[in-house]
């Protein structure tokens, strides 16, 4: 009996460490466009600080930071900018892409 216990318990262990080295399933990327104005530029943190309108499928208007992981996109946005974005989201992570000054 002592056996079948040792037994069950080794089978337990190895099939949560098993299942504690498998990567969870990669959440798809979904895209949205956005148009706003760019309120402020973080260099340490490469983000942008964007007033925009509502992002159909995604969220209402407001004003918030979206980092921008191109540093060469990064680096030819400025403060007053209007602009026309990307808006990546994967999971919980967002960020803005295809960055294009708005007309």
């Amino acid at each position: 009996m002592r056996r079948m216990r040792r037994f069950a318990l080794c089978l337990f262990w190895i099939s949560l460490l098993a299942s504690c080295q498998r990567n969870p399933p990669s959440q798809p990327v979904r895209e949205y466009q956005m148009s706003g104005e760019i309120v402020s530029m973080d260099a340490k943190s490469q983000t942008a600080t964007v007033k925009h309108g509502k992002i159909d499928g995604w969220m209402e208007a407001m004003t918030m930071e979206y980092p921008v992981k191109d540093k060469q996109a990064f680096t030819g946005l400025k403060a007053g900018e209007k602009i026309q974005a990307k808006v990546l989201v994967q999971g919980m992570n967002y960020w803005i892409e295809t960055v294009a000054e708005d007309k």
